[in-house]
């Protein structure tokens, strides 16, 4: 008699209940929200990283002209407002690599330049939901002697 109870008692716990399902399924909806979300802030700081890795790259393709052509660079070629064709084609870079409203800017005092690179990067900020918005833009300097 013993056997016949345990019989029926297994055949009565076989498989899983729905309610058991349910809460898998939620476990693991939840867990692949969580890797969505990381996803979207890995997305954000990626491309916040390349926009100021292409702005490193063009202060250093400024400078490498002015170190290039010295006496240009003194004679104001390479200042702001020039019309010098290595400045115009610079300028066009800053944009078609930072954004539309990116810009580029040239002091020089002798021998000493600062070149600054300003551009939007207010989508790789990553605020929380009680920060404020801090969308100002992001700058880079170089400084060089040349």
């Amino acid at each position: 008699m013993v056997f016949t109870d345990l019989n029926t008692m297994q055949e009565s716990q076989r498989g899983a209940t729905l309610i058991e399902i349910l809460i898998t399924v939620v476990i693991i909806s939840l867990g692949l929200l969580a890797v969505a979300a990381q996803q979207a802030v890995a997305l954000k700081t990626n491309n916040g990283s390349y926009l100021r890795s292409q702005a490193t790259f063009l202060a250093y393709d400024l400078a490498d002209r002015i170190r290039a052509a010295p006496d240009s660079a003194l004679n104001g070629s390479y200042d702001d407002g020039s019309s010098h064709p290595d400045r115009q084609q610079w300028d066009l870079r800053v944009s078609a690599l930072l954004g539309t409203g990116a810009s580029g800017q040239v002091v020089r005092n002798s021998r000493e330049v600062a070149i600054t690179l300003i551009w939007n990067d207010s989508r790789a900020r990553i605020r929380g939901s009680n920060d404020t918005d801090l969308s100002g833009p992001a700058s880079f300097i170089y400084r060089m002697e040349f």
